[in-house]
């Protein structure tokens, strides 16, 4: 047997094809290329199974990708599609001419019930191979089942419906399990619950659907063939609960409502709609005598299940009296009618055919056409051939036809990812909405589409419908791109001139003051719209050029403040003498720049306010940009004016800290000019180090000149440390003033007495008092009595100096006697000193064979030597090299020099005539050996170089040269 897996699409069957398309009407302009690349795949695409049959196909159902046929009379074929290449052949153990008559197989594939011409039902589980006949269902002809969705799994079908060709509809239960040999039987009981009847009396039970709603509620569809009946109630509580015997007994004492149609095809069919597995259905269709009744599902209603119902006729050439449809499938938007020879598709939106596909007649006639609930595929079989049908993409083109009924919510869901359809449909309801005069909703179609602006702006400017125009442009401009800023300066103008206008037809109109203030507010939230505040602060300056021509300078002024645009709103308060709104608007903002600015114009109107308003703002204010303001507001001199400046200057120097020259040097001023009290203070404070004053020493000087505070310019000129000029001003001040000005260079004495003198002078020359004079003279102890002699005219008399001149003459005695002493110690030290010399002229060491140099270790006696007191003794040339390092630059350029030049010396000639007369001849030439010997001696071995001095500045010194640091360590691994 051929794989089912390989299928082919038969050369000789026709595709079924639906072609899909989005028409180009509506809209001139679309804004979209629709160019299709590739041929579109039709919705329903025919397949036919390479498979054929060792018999004749009596029967085939397909649930779950799990498919079962029937082959003649004693063959089952169960395939799973999932692996097709693995069929299961099951006999049914038939030898009679039993037939079977129909099979039914649950939604998830696992239970298959068999239905044979003698009314007996065999049940064959998915995972079993034996086929066990129901003995409580024998003499009951099946022709429809119920299964139950809700309850049933692989091992059991929980309680299920089952219709008979006598009108009855019982309630069972089948189990997978088998068990032993007298294990329990698969169908756990079998009970009657209703009868249908039509007219004539009990009909057969054509179709049974059970469904179970959210909130308990159970639902059962029941057809005959002229009837659909509805059950509808809820589960009872008890052991019966999940059963169907409470439903159907409520309908004991009365008929269920039902639908009735007086043709009949002799036959009916039900068919559901369900969009996911295990989920509730939407839409049915039955197909019976008078056509097909199609309708929606509706849960919620209390009364009945069915809503939205309509009956579409049969084609031409299919009913009753032609060629009598034999099955119906549903999907989303089509049923589909099996006939003898072909397959129809209608439309379940329109009852228009869609497709017709005939069957070649080499297969033979159509038996009936089957459903795969959770792959969506469609199934179609003869008696020699399977046919599966591909279902595609079947919404693709649905929106058109939403479109058509002008129904146009439905057709945008079903083009939302189809732009350029969604554009379509947008532009027909636009259209749709203007004709009908509701322009808000036209205007706000359109500016989803993209259909041409111009022409839109003109349709609703010809209707003057300005707020349908308004809520386009305002919807426009929130989709447009941020490169995009042309356009949106265009459209925020234009909307700003039509509330502008709006604004102003009605503010005069006293019957229009709720739409006035209604529109206002929406103007208000246009310009205070977070989507369009990046628009508008773009085109903030033609906006204020059309409030300003409007002259709605209420308006200017909000949206000045919705732009943070605080400069104009100050201005405009200025402008209009409201100082304090516009100093609230600098307070509330706090903006530097915005109080640089406008400071001029407010302090002369609210000075008191304005410097509360700097001050509150601390430093967040450089005072140094507000020094104009102020020096403009301080020229007029009054007090008033000047005590503000002074306030907020002490603000900054004092609270601030402020170290600016530029300001201290204009508190300075201000201080000169209206508070003198406060300038001397002030310096004092500052302190007397000319490096730490923070303002110009010049300037006060000069500052303080002019206006005559004479106390300050002595300050400035003992800070300046000019202390002659200080005296001579002071003098003229007070003397005591001087006086304090003559101490100040303590470490210059002859300074100081300079300034006494000069002191002393004025007392006697300008006060003529003699007792003032000596009392200066008390006061310093750097004057004498004779230094100040000269200033005293001839006339006055020695009395009055008789007791300086004697505290003179006791201080010269005193001091001599000072002098003596100390050149007695002089002489006495000087005698021991000469002492200490003779004794060391004797002193002597001794050096023997054995002694070694204490730097080089080698004997001491091979080389010219040095031998030191503390008993160190070194090579004449260790000693050099010992001490060289230790040696200042200029020293050791001295030590260099002096062994340059007794290198160049003669040596020393024997005889005593001879060596005269060559130290003779080198005297005359330069210094002689002995000399350059001993400045060597005395700068080589003035110390001993461990013991003295040399050794202790050596202290902080490495032992290793830094230089030759990495060559030690080296040498060390």
């Amino acid at each position: 047997m051929a794989s089912i897996l390989d299928e082919y699409e038969d050369s000789l069957s026709r595709s079924a094809v639906l072609q899909p398309g989005c028409p180009s009407v509506g809209i001139p302009h679309s804004g979209y290329v629709n160019a299709q690349l590739e041929k579109e795949v039709p919705i329903f695409t025919k397949q036919r199974i390479d498979f054929t049959p060792s018999e004749r196909i009596t029967s085939l159902v397909v649930s779950c990708n799990q498919l079962c046929m029937s082959l003649g009379k004693d063959t089952l074929l169960r395939i799973d599609l999932g692996k097709a290449n693995e069929p299961n052949q099951v006999e049914l153990g038939r030898r009679d001419d039993t037939k079977v008559h129909k099979m039914f197989l649950d939604h998830t594939g696992s239970h298959l019930l068999i239905a044979l011409s003698s009314t007996e039902v065999l049940y064959v589980n998915r995972n079993g191979q034996k086929v066990r006949p129901l003995a409580r269902w024998k003499g009951q002809l099946v022709e429809s089942v119920g299964w139950n969705k809700a309850l049933g799994t692989e091992n059991s079908t929980g309680p299920i419906l089952v219709g008979t060709a006598q009108g009855q509809i019982f309630e069972a239960e089948l189990s997978a399990s088998e068990g032993g040999l007298f294990g329990p039987a698969p169908d756990l009981y079998f009970r009657p619950l209703y009868v249908l009847n039509e007219e004539g009396g009990p009909a057969p039970v054509c179709s049974l659907e059970a469904e179970r709603g959210p909130d308990g509620r159970i639902f059962v569809i029941a057809t005959t063939r002229q009837r659909l009946f509805q059950f509808i109630g809820r589960t009872a509580e008890g052991s019966e609960a999940q059963g169907f015997l409470g439903l159907f007994a409520v309908y004991t004492d009365h008929p269920p409502p039902f639908r009735e149609f007086p043709s009949s095809l002799g036959y009916s069919e039900l068919a559901f709609y369900t969009p996911k597995l295990r989920s509730a259905p939407r839409a049915f269709a039955w197909m019976m005598g008078d056509g097909v009744l199609y309708g929606a599902l509706d849960n919620g209603r209390p009364d009945t299940l069915l809503s939205e119902e309509h009956v579409w006729e049969y084609p031409e050439g299919v009913g009753p009296g032609a060629s009598p449809p034999l099955a119906i499938v549903l999907t989303q938007f089509h049923f589909l009618l099996l006939l003898v020879d072909r397959v129809e598709a209608v439309c379940t939106l329109t009852g228009q055919v869609v497709l017709r596909d005939h069957f070649l007649e080499k297969f033979g006639p159509l038996k009936h056409m089957v459903k795969d609930s959770s792959t969506g595929h469609l199934w179609a079989y003869t008696e020699r051939a399977v046919f599966r049908y591909h279902v595609q993409r079947e919404a693709r083109d649905v929106w058109r036809t939403y479109l058509d009924m002008n129904r146009f919510d439905l057709a945008k869901e079903y083009c939302r990812e189809r732009p350029d359809c969604l554009d379509t449909v947008l532009a027909r309801e636009a259209d749709f909405c203007f004709r009908q005069r509701r322009y808000l909703e036209s205007a706000r179609c359109y500016a989803q589409t993209q259909s041409y602006f111009e022409e839109i702006a003109l349709k609703f400017l010809e209707a003057r419908q300005e707020e349908a125009l308004a809520e386009f442009l305002q919807r426009k401009l929130a989709s447009l791109k941020p490169a995009e800023r042309t356009q949106a300066t265009l459209l925020t103008t234009w909307l700003t001139e039509l509330y502008l206008s709006r604004l102003g037809a009605l503010q005069g109109d006293p019957e229009a003051l709720n739409l006035y203030r209604e529109t206002r507010e929406r103007f208000r939230a246009f310009l205070s719209s977070p989507r369009h505040k990046e628009w508008l602060f773009a085109s903030r300056a033609s906006i204020h050029e059309l409030l300003a021509s409007h002259g709605d300078t209420e308006h200017m002024v909000y949206f000045a403040v919705i732009m943070q645009d605080y400069e104009r709103v100050v201005a405009y308060h200025c402008q209009h003498e409201a100082y304090e709104e516009a100093l609230a608007v600098l307070a509330r903002h706090r903006d530097p720049q915005l109080f640089y600015k406008f400071s001029p114009i407010l302090i002369r109107h609210i000075p008191r306010q304005l410097v509360d308003a700097w001050i509150e703002l601390g430093s967040r204010l450089d005072a140094r940009q507000l020094i104009p303001a102020l020096v403009n507001y301080s020229q007029g001199g009054e007090a008033q004016q000047v005590s503000q400046a002074i306030r907020y200057m002490e603000f900054c120097v004092n609270v601030l800290g402020e170290t600016e020259q530029a300001i201290h040097n204009y508190l300075l001023s201000l201080y000169a000019r209206g508070q003198p009290a406060s300038l001397l203070a002030y310096l004092e404070q500052a302190g007397a180090s000319p490096h730490r004053v923070h303002y110009d020493l010049k300037y006060a000087l000069r500052l303080c000149a002019e206006h005559g505070h004479h106390r300050a310019c002595v300050h400035v000129y003992k800070v300046l440390e000019l202390y002659e000029e200080a005296v001579d001003l002071a003098l003229q001040v007070d003397v005591d003033l001087a006086k304090q000005c003559a101490d100040l260079p303590e470490e210059d004495e002859e300074l100081r007495k300079k300034l006494w003198l000069k002191i002393a002078r004025h007392v006697v020359q300008e006060e003529e008092d003699v007792q003032t004079a000596m009392a200066c003279l008390a006061s310093c102890p750097l004057l004498k009595i004779e230094d100040v002699l000269p200033f005293f005219p001839d006339f006055v008399t020695i009395d009055h100096f008789k007791e300086a001149i004697c505290s003179s003459l006791k201080a010269y005695n005193h001091h001599i006697q000072e002098l003596q002493r100390e050149m007695e110690e002089a002489t006495a030290s000087a005698q021991r000193i000469r002492r200490d010399l003779q004794e060391l002229r004797g002193r002597y060491g001794t050096v023997e064979p054995q002694d070694k140099c204490a730097t080089c270790d080698f004997p001491l006696l091979n080389r010219p030597f040095y031998l030191f007191l503390c008993g160190h003794m070194f090579h004449a040339d260790c000693l050099l090299q010992a001490v060289r390092p230790g040696l200042p630059a200029y020293k050791q350029a001295r030590l260099e020099e002096l062994q340059r030049k007794l290198g160049a010396a003669p040596p020393p000639t024997k005889g005593s005539a001879r060596a005269k007369e060559a130290e003779g001849g080198a005297a005359s030439v330069g210094p002689s050996r002995e000399q350059l010997k001993a400045d060597l001696d005395e700068l080589v071995a003035a110390e001993c170089v461990y013991c003295g001095e040399l050794m202790i500045r050596s202290i902080d010194r490495p032992f290793i040269d830094p230089q030759r640091y990495e060559e030690e360590h080296l040498s060390w691994l």
